[in-house]
């Protein structure tokens, strides 16, 4: 559980397996914590032979079980404000939990694993749940890979008020006649949110530049910086084509979307940051054909 002592996390052999991690974190889309930096030391001291339990987490009024993906980031875009966050279970192994955290316009997941009685996340392994508990009640503040700071401000929690007022019906009446129960087909715009800073090249003028990058259900917008409320751009995906790696350019780690009257060009510091990218465009672009379909 301790702080790994070398300033190159990634060069670090006592941490390899850590990085095996990360990239099977990124393949599902979820993002690897690479930087914990709240000063609690306390949390990572051993006590006895204190071991977590998993009846302790359903007491976590911010724990929500089984709740998905999709509606954690409804949830958390709807009603939370940034900084907020959620704790549900994973749906990828027993012993992974997800942390679901919103930032300015998007929702980005963080695993945490349980095992042999300790719980990890991020940099830090805590070895029972109240440690793990007033970890994040000193409001940490963690960064991606993606270049992303999040401060974990407040939990969202699993118990909201809600008013028992029903709307009266005045008016009923059927809109199509002669169809069935096979004509109704549930419908709804995938959510998988994303944000972050990306170098895009120009248009006319074929220089590159730093823009702050939102992905929010079939849109891309691109702003001048992060503070900026109003978007230079907004990429319609419905429209676009392909998106893929690109070694055309000069830069590395470079990947573009192809529309029908330009194609874009992108890069990101990492190959890893660039691959998530495309992997969740890619996931969108697949999921409007299969709409488009039914």
């Amino acid at each position: 559980g301790r702080r790994c002592p070398h300033r190159n996390f990634r060069s670090c052999r006592e941490h390899g397996a850590g990085a095996a991690a990360g990239q099977r974190r990124s393949q599902r889309g979820e993002e690897t914590p690479v930087s914990d930096m709240t000063n609690t030391s306390a949390a990572w001291s051993r006590r006895g032979d204190e071991r977590p339990h998993t009846d302790n987490l359903a007491e976590l009024d911010w724990y929500h079980h089984d709740l998905s993906r999709h509606a954690a980031e409804a949830l958390l875009l709807s009603n939370g404000k940034d900084g907020c966050y959620l704790l549900r279970k994973s749906h990828d192994a027993p012993n992974f939990y997800a942390l679901s955290v919103r930032g300015k316009d998007s929702v980005k997941h963080f695993q945490i694993e349980w095992s042999e009685g300790s719980i990890k996340f991020g940099f830090s392994e805590f070895h029972s749940v109240s440690e793990f508990v007033s970890h994040f009640a000193n409001q940490p503040l963690i960064g991606s890979e993606t270049g992303t700071l999040l401060v974990l401000k407040s939990p969202y929690p699993r118990q909201v008020e809600e008013p028992s007022i029903y709307e009266s019906v005045r008016v009923h009446t059927a809109m199509q006649t002669g169809r069935t129960e096979n004509d109704l087909v549930s419908k709804a715009p995938s959510l998988g949110t994303k944000e972050g800073y990306l170098t895009k090249q120009g248009g006319r003028v074929k220089t590159w530049k730093t823009r702050w990058f939102i992905l929010h259900r079939n849109e891309l917008k691109y702003f001048k910086d992060k503070m900026s409320t109003e978007p230079i751009k907004t990429l319609d995906l419905t429209e676009c084509t392909a998106v893929q790696f690109d070694y055309s350019q000069e830069k590395i780690n470079c990947f573009c979307l192809v529309f029908p009257e330009r194609t874009y060009y992108m890069c990101t510091k990492t190959g890893i940051e660039a691959d998530e990218w495309i992997k969740l465009i890619r996931w969108k672009l697949s999921q409007m054909k299969k709409a488009a379909k039914t």
